[in-house]
């Protein structure tokens, strides 16, 4: 039923008591966005005579309150401001009806509303032990006091005022102050009749008196860029992954098999949606026979160039490849398939965009307030202040966020290195030593420690990895043991001395035959990954095949040994995208890999298809083998057959699983075939079999193979080595 319409003309009578004339100083303030407590003057209040109504809607032609069904026109006080007194002895449930040029609306009047936060989750927020952050501030669709509408909320301590600006007020946010919730630092305001799909930035005034919009720290659904607005979200998606979610955990993930493909998911087909890769990517990884993808950053950033490593939307999957709910959609499909899902993390560092986080409200907020300290020298952004509770708890809450939200199987942290040392690539006089004198960043390891233990105590069966360069002990021990609590680390130095060494032309390697030993005396300090990543492949350090030396048959002969010998070593193992065909050129994020290789009609497919066979085949007899996985962290799964052929060029060792059963890794990188060659082996093993031979011709190799199986004699074996390439060999024939 319309509301009656109860204007009088001029000659019908007085218009109801105009409202008492706000205060000058409050009135300037909340027009010029600068107020605390907007509620305090707009919406229904008692007052001598009745109930004053008051809305700040600019532009509007006309406003009336609605009570009861009977229309009450408000007198204009300029600027936007409407108000009027009602004869009422208490305030009533009422509507406002917004009349612009040509159109009238009836809303909800957002200052009649309670806060819609609680006071627990401020307390937690203050506390910095939100572990759901995400769910008390950002954009919350929601039901309060019996509407429907969003409620919005945002940490800006510093903030004079802070005001909602959306795609609906044209970005100004002059109608929709929001109030200060105290000491914490919150401001909130519940939107009546906004849902989903709305576009919105907060305008924020500065203790200075500048005034800026900022998209949403909490934001979980972005614009595309270059677009910049957050967008109200609310997940539909149902997920179908309950028997992995349920089983992901069984076996801890440094005694189980894990081989990981990693993905740059805009790149790996180019054009393809977070819904297009989901029918397209599981059923590839799953045939060439990997456990987990690892997929770098998918947090929304402006510049793709960064590859996502300079994120501005720490809680939005990029919206450049779909909706949050699409990317839930591929999580589930690639578990479905069996596959889990790690993602890149990146809280070292966020980029300096005057509509992100930087100098958020202000001030520096999430950034250190000591400019030397604030910036990072390498890549010309802002490092987080690990020592504010707020900010610590921002990025806790982001870490678990997307294991629960997402349901991610890990968290693979970006430049941890970076975080620990507060001399990270800084000279002398460019930084200050701890409490203690020393160059360890204390607030960062206590803020890693709480991460780690944050994620593994709410998440079962996920894993943290580190990407840590350097020798800090305790990376992946426990927090209650004193260590940073990661499950994993990437074993940064096999990758950089095993590279060196099969860079070199065979006739030289012999000097730098300790480059592929000394991993071993560090194997079980922690618990590694060993990783061939997007960073060994770009900014002209090459493909992986490219770095190899000779023609083009022993650059792929080498690439095979190598991946033979990287799955048998002890570590857990992960190979950027194009390396398992051998692609020859650097990766390009603009072409992704270069599926072309491939193509029958193309002249050297079939070199291409030998390699990413070998990679199907290490993988199946990899998961297959609980010895070159069961035992990656206990010095009792390794023996060395032989480590001192520098001559040779070759490199033999033994590989046990928990019952004791063996697994013989022998790699020749020389290019000669080697007969009657020597080694000393378990008498135990009655007669060992070829179960992987890289040279093999279905490979691209010369086929010195071994058909039968190999008997001992007087303690060892004697094998004819292939060139250039690794041969397993285990007790029962494949």
């Amino acid at each position: 039923m319309a509301p009656r319409d109860l204007s009088l003309p001029e000659s019908a009578g007085p218009r109801p008591p105009g409202a008492p004339a706000l205060d000058p100083s409050d009135r300037g303030r909340l027009l010029a966005g600068a107020h605390h407590d907007p509620h305090a003057l707009l919406g229904a209040h008692p007052v001598p005579g009745g109930i004053v109504f008051r809305a700040l809607r600019p532009f509007a032609r006309s406003v009336a309150v609605v009570v009861d069904g009977e229309r009450t026109p408000l007198a204009s006080e300029g600027d936007g401001l409407f108000s009027a007194v009602l004869p009422l002895g208490a305030i009533p449930v009422y509507t406002l009806l917004v009349a612009y040029d040509g159109d009238e609306q009836e809303v909800h009047d957002p200052y009649r509303f309670l806060p819609a936060l609680g006071d627990l989750d401020l307390h937690l927020i203050r506390e910095g032990r939100h572990e759901q952050l995400w769910k008390a501030l950002g954009a919350e669709p929601m039901t309060h006091q019996g509407v429907t509408g969003t409620r919005f909320t945002v940490w800006a301590p510093n903030a004079q005022g802070v005001r909602l600006a959306t795609d609906f007020t044209y970005w100004d946010g002059t109608a929709f102050p929001m109030r200060s919730l105290g000491a914490c630092g919150v401001w909130e305001l519940f939107l009546p009749g906004i849902g989903e799909g709305t576009r919105y930035k907060f305008e924020i005034t500065s203790r200075y008196g500048h005034r800026f919009l900022k998209a949403d720290p909490m934001a979980r659904r972005t614009e595309a860029p270059p677009n910049t607005a957050s967008i109200v979200h609310a997940s539909h998606h149902e997920w179908g992954d309950a028997e992995w979610m349920a089983h992901r955990g069984d076996v801890p993930v440094h005694a189980a098999p894990f081989s990981v493909y990693e993905v740059h998911l805009p790149s790996w087909r180019p054009g393809l949606t977070y819904r297009q890769l989901a029918e397209e990517l599981p059923s590839y990884v799953k045939e060439l026979g990997f456990t987990h993808v690892e997929f770098m950053p998918v947090a929304e950033h402006p510049f793709g160039g960064s590859w996502g490593y300079q994120v501005t939307g720490f809680y939005a999957p990029t919206a450049r490849l779909g909706t949050p709910d699409d990317f839930k959609y591929l999580v589930d499909a690639l578990h479905r398939a069996g596959i889990g899902v790690i993602m890149d993390w990146v809280p070292a560092h966020f980029p300096k965009d005057d509509w992100a986080l930087a100098r958020f409200d202000g001030d520096p907020l999430y950034e250190p307030g000591n400019s030397q300290r604030a910036e990072h020298p390498d890549w010309g952004t802002f490092e987080f202040d690990f020592g504010r509770t707020e900010v610590r708890n921002f990025l806790v809450a982001n870490a678990t966020y997307w294991c629960e939200e997402f349901h991610i199987d890990g968290l693979r942290v970006d430049a941890v290195a970076s975080m620990l040392y507060l001399d990270y690539s800084r000279d002398s006089g460019q930084w200050t030593p701890n409490v203690y004198g020393g160059r360890e960043d204390l607030d960062a390891m206590a803020f890693l420690q709480e991460m780690n233990a944050t994620v593994y105590r709410r998440n079962p069966g996920v894993v943290t990895i580190a990407e840590e360069s350097t020798a800090w002990g305790g990376v992946t021990r426990p927090t209650d043991s004193g260590g940073l609590g990661f499950g994993l680390k990437w074993n940064m130095g096999w990758m950089h001395d095993s590279l060196e060494y099969i860079g070199k032309e065979p006739v030289h390697r012999k000097y730098h035959h300790h480059e592929m030993t000394f991993s071993m005396i560090y194997a079980y300090s922690e618990n590694y990954v060993l990783p061939i990543s997007h960073d060994e492949v770009v900014h002209g350090k090459q493909a992986l095949v490219s770095k190899m030396p000779g023609d083009w048959w022993q650059r792929r002969a080498n690439h095979r040994a190598y991946l033979g010998f990287m799955w048998a070593h002890p570590g857990k193992q992960l190979l950027f995208m194009g390396q398992e065909f051998a692609q020859g050129a650097e990766w390009s994020e603009e072409h992704g890999p270069e599926w072309w290789l491939l193509d029958p009609g193309y002249v050297a497919a079939g070199d291409h298809r030998g390699v990413q066979d070998l990679v199907r085949d290490l993988n199946t007899l990899y998961r297959a083998t609980p010895a070159l996985w069961q035992r990656d962290t206990d010095p009792g799964g390794f023996r060395w057959v032989l480590c001192d052929a520098a001559d040779d060029n070759v490199f033999a060792f033994l590989r046990y699983d928990a019952d004791g059963t063996p697994l013989l890794a022998v790699s020749n990188f020389s290019p000669v075939v080697r007969h009657d060659y020597r080694l000393g082996v378990p008498d135990e093993v009655p007669v060992w079999y070829q179960a992987l031979n890289t040279d093999a011709a279905r490979y691209g190799g010369s086929d010195v193979t071994h058909l039968d199986g190999i008997k001992p004699e007087n303690g060892g074996i004697t094998l004819t080595l292939p060139p250039l390439a690794t041969v397993w060999l285990t007790p029962s024939s494949v």
